[in-house]
């Protein structure tokens, strides 16, 4: 098994249709409202995004969370693609996050009050990989499934795992 450390998690999956393409289409641009900006926004329609022909940029409209993960893919005649990743307003969030304990090692460094451990050096990238990986990780597996079963309910579709 190979490790990869990414500072945002992604996945893609492929799927299979039930029903023909165009019915499929015509199924998510009905339950899509459009928005180009990918904004969170009270709507009754599943999902908020732009469908151009067979493929598609959308998030899920569950107000809070649904922004979190951004959907892109296409749909070909019998199967599709989908990738799920962190939507661009929230990697922006989250590279403050990870800075902050960044920050609070140079502060301490340069703080004259107490004595610099050098232990502090090796509990910064520490705190950075919690936070990737257990704040990060958890709310992205989770929102993500929640889109991904959202999007498998609006498309009849069965997905797989790439």
């Amino acid at each position: 098994m190979k490790f990869k450390f990414t500072l945002f998690p992604s996945k893609e999956l492929s799927f299979e249709l039930m029903d023909t393409r165009e019915e499929t289409l015509e199924r998510f641009n009905r339950r899509t409202e459009y928005s180009e900006s990918l904004t969170s926004q009270r709507t009754d329609k599943s999902f908020r995004g732009v469908i151009k022909g067979n493929e598609f940029k959308v998030i899920s409209s569950l107000l809070g969370i649904g922004a979190f993960c951004k959907l892109t893919g296409k749909i070909e005649e019998k199967t599709g693609t989908v990738r799920v990743e962190v939507h661009k307003t929230f990697r922006i969030l989250l590279s403050i996050v990870y800075t902050l304990p960044l920050l609070a090692l140079v502060s301490q460094i340069f703080s004259t009050s107490e004595e610099f451990s050098p232990v502090l050096i090796f509990i910064a990238p520490g705190q950075i990989l919690l936070i990737r990986y257990f704040f990060v990780g958890f709310a992205f597996r989770y929102v993500s499934q929640m889109s991904l079963e959202r999007l498998r309910d609006v498309l009849d579709v069965k997905m797989h795992s790439s």
